[in-house]
């Protein structure tokens, strides 16, 4: 049966091929651009870290130099009877008898002069400690601090004030140096890593480029298996390749795989057909020139077994075609309703009844469930008693995950158990006596093959008549 208006059967149109499209950017240059984004963005944040690391040390390591010096100056000073400091062993570093050497000292406190080292020759610092201590501000701690107070020549100045014994006033020791040795350290570590990190980069760059070369090489295999499939006439890839790219590989020889399927099938079918209509044909073209005077009979005739062969094969055709599209969802319930409305129109004084699951789905297009349906349906109808019985997954308890279970009964004769193999072939049909071309369960068996079902016939327990055991695959 053919539910769609007007009988005439819909064969899908050849889909154009689609244009050629401009390809995007190359994997290779993604993860060359990803590869150098990352190590951009490590080796600048890894640099600054270590940059700011040793830089830190470098200043660490310079202050430690004055405070070890400032605490040798507060070691050997003490007070004289005038009650100022003198030192009673002389300072270890040269330095700080040398005028302008970049290593000075000084010493304030209270009403007296300040007393500076002779590399200060004729300038004086300006203490901060010094200053505070004026105001009562008494810090027992090494403070150390940038200068900039002789044009040319940064400092950087450790001063603890502290009292003498002896001596009631509040003395600020000071040990500046100039930052020139510090900064240039600094600058030779910077320039040091500056040239390590830019190696480094670049390394790691080239390294990411021949691992992306590298990697994608099975890529370029691939493509060039496939160019030999098509030079060579190569049926499958064989060569061996990795693990990642495997999967790709078997997906594509499955497709290859398919698609000789359906090619073969195309060819034995087209054969089929042509083989079905030459005998018809040859049978018009005797009658046409011996002139026989039932011609016009003969025509009728053949003509409708060459009907019924074009609308068997149009009918798989149709069925692979859709198929082909993708992974349809059907709702059974729905496709049973409409093609019990068209049957019911038909055979008016029958019964009809459907039960069952009304959320089953199936992976068919809704054109060929109603095919598969309509056939079995009005078989029943047409052949029954006049009750049909339709179940949609009759047993929940041992309902099958993956195939949806479908019954068709009725309370006809049935059809004996040596005749349930043969009656699937085309054009055979056990009661002639009612209209009709024997082609509709094989419709049947061929579309619930193409997407994977099966069709079984029984003996209906209820009814008494035929059971027709329909399994189509659900939908996921």
């Amino acid at each position: 049966m053919t539910l769609p208006a007007g009988g005439a059967v819909d064969v899908p149109e050849a889909v154009a091929a689609p244009a050629t499209l401009k390809p995007r950017a190359s994997l290779a240059q993604r993860m060359g651009l990803i590869a150098a984004g990352w190590i951009f963005v490590l080796l600048l944040g890894g640099g600054i870290a270590l940059e700011r690391t040793l830089t830190a040390q470098v200043e660490a390591n310079f202050d430690e130099q004055l405070d070890y010096q400032l605490t040798a100056m507060i070691a050997s000073a003490e007070i004289d009877a005038s009650g100022e400091v003198w030192f009673y062993r002389t300072l270890g570093d040269q330095r700080f008898l040398e005028p302008g050497s970049g290593l000075y000292w000084q010493i304030s406190g209270g009403n007296y002069e300040p007393w500076p080292s002779r590399s200060l020759w004729d300038r004086t610092l300006k203490l901060e400690g010094a200053e505070q201590t004026k105001d009562g501000h008494f810090d027992s701690e090494v403070h150390i601090y940038n200068s900039d107070q002789f044009a040319g020549e940064p400092l950087r100045i450790a001063e603890r004030t502290v009292i003498l014994p002896g001596s009631e006033t509040r003395w600020t020791f000071a040990v500046a140096s100039a930052t020139e040795q510090m900064d240039a350290q600094i600058g030779r570590v910077r320039l040091i890593l500056i040239w390590s990190f830019a190696v480094l980069g670049l390394g790691l760059l080239v390294m990411a480029l021949l691992q992306i070369r590298y990697g994608l090489s099975p890529l370029r295999r691939v493509r060039a298996a496939i160019q030999k499939l098509r030079t060579t006439g190569a049926n499958r890839i064989t060569d061996p390749l990795p693990l990642e790219v495997q999967p790709l590989v078997e997906e594509l020889n499955a497709l290859l795989e398919h698609s000789e399927r359906q090619a073969e099938e195309a060819r034995r079918h087209a054969g089929n057909l042509a083989h079905a209509l030459k005998t018809p044909l040859t049978v018009l073209t005797n009658a046409a020139t011996a002139r026989a005077p039932d011609l016009g009979d003969a025509v009728m005739r053949e003509t409708r077994t060459m009907q019924r062969h074009v609308d068997h094969h149009l009918a798989r055709a149709r069925a692979v075609g859709r198929r082909a599209v993708g992974h349809a969802r059907t709702n059974v319930m729905a496709s049973a309703e409409a093609v019990r409305r068209a049957v019911e129109r038909l055979y008016p004084d029958g019964r009809l009844d459907i039960a069952g699951d009304r959320n089953a789905l199936v992976s068919l297009e809704r054109q060929d469930l109603d095919e598969l349906l309509g056939n079995l349906i009005e078989n029943a109808a047409k052949y029954g008693g006049g009750s049909v019985f339709v179940t949609i997954d009759p047993d929940e308890a041992e309902r099958d995950p993956k195939m949806c279970l479908i019954w068709v009964e009725d309370d006809g004769t049935g059809i004996p158990e040596a005749e349930r193999i043969r009656i699937f072939d085309r054009g055979v049909r056990l009661d002639t006596g009612k209209p009709g071309t024997g082609l509709g369960l094989a419709i049947v068996r061929d579309v619930a093959e193409i997407y994977g079902g099966s069709v079984q016939l029984g003996e209906s327990e209820d009814l008494g008549g035929l059971l027709v055991e329909l399994r189509l695959p659900r939908a996921e």
